[in-house]
């Protein structure tokens, strides 16, 4: 039995390999986000690098507490 992944088409999109509009799904995997074209096969994920710059761009630590 295999998980079935739910896929959405983002409206709009160009594939940047095969220039296609309207051919880029978005979906999940193990919680990182995936774009795939399901005309040429390209696929993109968004890597860790991504995710923190977004999350931790306007952050400052003040100090750490660390209890005795």
């Amino acid at each position: 039995m295999s998980n079935r992944v739910k896929r959405r088409f983002v409206a709009g999109a160009t594939c940047p390999k095969c220039q296609e509009q309207d051919t880029i799904s978005l979906y999940y995997e193990n919680n990182v986000e995936k774009l795939e074209c399901v005309a040429c096969g390209y696929n993109e994920a968004q890597t860790d690098e991504k995710v923190s710059a977004a999350t931790r761009t306007n952050e400052n630590v003040i100090g750490i507490f660390k209890p005795h």
